[in-house]
């Protein structure tokens, strides 16, 4: 690509819109001091100096996908509580749309509570339900969906899947059948609850552990040539046209039908691996949907993944950044 056709692209994504379907939460954190054990008991006494909170799960696709300058609609269940609030209040600091938020009584909003001392993490405590939505929600933000669809004319669709229910086996298969319908790409960040069904697919992104898990084969990260043979077994089974999976330190494999190759890790200075799952299904379904090749997609995906591994916490993308390094890497 010349230096003149990644500007084009990186200019392109701002026309595009991407409806993420998935697991939503709130990142709540307390931060503070330690310098004493607690009398009561042989733990920590951390004295809060601040305390903040995110938007985490498939929230932090959307925010990667707002931080390269195309517009996201996040579609999923939350709880009617004071964290669903909160969640709300989140998205219109971030100027996203709540449309596809549907707020239920039945589940709580999921939180995760993170208790750093001495910019240590002490203690992360879970709130949340991980048994699928009912009947009723999956139909409220079924219909959301469609709406969203229709109205906003979408350009692609991302599951973003964390396994908290937000996302049934039935729910893939009716927007799957919309999509296709529409002629809209399908990506997917997927979780061993719903491996099989995901078909019929654009992409398919899974790391090694979900492969492994959702075929039930045991495969060596480095084994490139048995990973590639499971991955076309799965792409041939569940009629899905590109499958991208994620090796770590060993970059990632693309497969297609007549076409598969590996594309090695760029070495970087690793500082922290979360949220980098949610930067490359971002990034490489908004270069699907500007005319990318898979391949050139992937190199794209890996090297925003790359970049916010070099940054402490959960972070979206810097888009300067990524298009100053993508002039080096994809030209």
């Amino acid at each position: 690509m010349t230096v003149r056709a990644i500007e084009d692209l990186f200019g392109n994504f701002k026309n595009k819109k991407v409806l993420i379907i998935g697991d939503v939460m709130v990142d709540a954190y307390l931060f503070g001091n330690v310098d004493r054990i607690s009398p009561e008991a042989p733990v920590p006494v951390v004295s809060v100096t601040g305390r903040n909170s995110r938007m985490g799960g498939a929230a932090n696709v959307a925010l990667n996908i707002s931080a390269l300058g195309a517009t996201p609609f996040l579609c999923s269940v939350i709880g009617s509580d004071k964290r669903g609030d909160e969640f709300v209040e989140l998205l219109e600091k971030r100027k996203m749309s709540s449309l596809g938020i549907i707020r239920s009584k039945n589940r709580p909003t999921t939180t995760k509570f993170r208790v750093l001392g001495n910019n240590v993490q002490m203690l992360r405590v879970d709130e949340e339900v991980t048994h699928y939505i009912n009947r009723h929600e999956e139909k409220s933000l079924l219909d959301r969906i469609n709406e969203i669809i229709i109205t906003e004319k979408i350009n692609a669709i991302i599951f973003e899947d964390y396994d908290k229910g937000n996302i049934t086996p039935s729910l893939i298969k009716s927007v799957v059948k919309i999509a296709k319908k529409q002629n809209i790409i399908i990506t997917v960040d997927p979780k061993n609850r719903n491996f099989n069904s995901y078909k019929n697919l654009t992409l398919l992104k899974p790391n090694l552990k979900e492969l492994k898990e959702g075929l039930g084969k045991e495969l060596e990260n480095g084994d490139i040539h048995s990973i590639r043979d499971a991955a076309m077994e799965l792409l041939r089974k569940n009629n899905i046209d590109i499958l991208m999976v994620t090796l770590s330190e060993h970059g990632v494999l693309i497969c297609e039908k007549n076409f598969q190759t590996h594309i090695p890790a760029i070495i970087r200075n690793i500082a922290d691996v979360s949220g980098a799952g949610d930067t490359v299904i971002a990034s490489l379904t908004l270069g699907l949907s500007t005319g990318l090749s898979p391949v050139d997609a992937a190199k794209l995906a890996n090297l925003a993944g790359g970049l916010v591994c070099e940054e402490i916490g959960v972070i979206p993308i810097d888009k300067k950044k990524l298009l100053v390094e993508s002039k080096k890497i994809l030209k």
